[in-house]
């Protein structure tokens, strides 16, 4: 799968705002990278029955919600019908990113509380609807590997030609293993400068024993230049799973 283009390595996570390519000054070789990864990821679901996966990482802090919403807006551009879901129950950040309001979401969809109508964001884009986490439950992991999960994520294919999961790191929580036996399968995100060879072999051995697929591996922060579209762009953030913290 295609890389992402960077600034420079980061030889530690730091926080900074996130960009999608809604964002105007988004370069234009970030853009065909990701129409690039779309095409790939189009080709690696062409075999599979179910239309659903999920993005995630290894490790905090490579970049997966970011590469989530940027392949959700692609798909979009498409004109397929597409639905992003904020399945990362411990540090959401998709409601930042699309600057939506997070008092309901998956976490009260799937505590009964509120409806699918009444918790999806129908049309952020043209063909793109997101659904936010919601308050952060005190179960994530169950939440997620719940039946309530496996029949939402059933209809949802009915009406959705994609639907996008952004999960947790593999190699920090269980959740996103519980979802491998109701999706295609997850794309995984690395850092160049920060990902490392073993931490990448863990989660793809942990996908594996759980049965799971890897659609693909994609590699964010490298640097690029040379040419008449020398580009350079970085993705920098404090990802954190401590139990006192409430701001990614």
């Amino acid at each position: 799968m295609p890389t992402i283009a960077s600034k420079k390595k980061i030889s530690a996570p730091q926080r900074s705002k996130r960009r999608t390519l809604l964002d105007p000054n988004i370069a234009f070789q970030v853009t065909e990278a990701y129409k690039n990864l779309r095409t790939n990821i189009t080709f690696a679901l062409a075999t599979k029955e179910s239309k659903i996966f999920a993005v995630s990482s290894s490790m905090a802090a490579e970049g997966k919600s970011t590469c989530a919403a940027n392949i959700a807006i692609t798909m979009a551009q498409t004109k397929s019908k597409v639905l992003l879901i904020d399945c990362d129950l411990r540090k959401p950040v998709q409601h930042k990113m699309f600057k939506l309001k997070n008092a309901k979401g998956l976490s009260t969809l799937m505590s009964g509380i509120h409806s699918f109508k009444e918790v999806v964001n129908e049309q952020v884009i043209p063909y793109l609807d997101v659904v936010t986490c919601g308050p952060i439950p005190p179960n994530p992991s169950e939440m997620l590997a719940s039946n309530n999960m496996k029949v939402l994520l059933d209809e949802l294919s009915k009406y959705y030609d994609y639907v996008i999961l952004d999960t947790p790191p593999i190699n920090v929580v269980t959740d996103t293993l519980t979802l491998v036996n109701n999706i295609a399968g997850i794309v995984l995100i690395a850092k160049q400068g920060q990902s490392t060879y073993d931490a990448l072999g863990e989660a793809i051995d942990a996908v594996k024993f759980a049965n799971g697929s890897i659609l693909g591996v994609v590699v964010n922060n490298v640097n690029i230049s040379g040419g008449k579209y020398n580009y350079k762009y970085k993705y920098k953030y404090r990802y954190s799973y401590s139990a006192d913290s409430s701001e990614t």
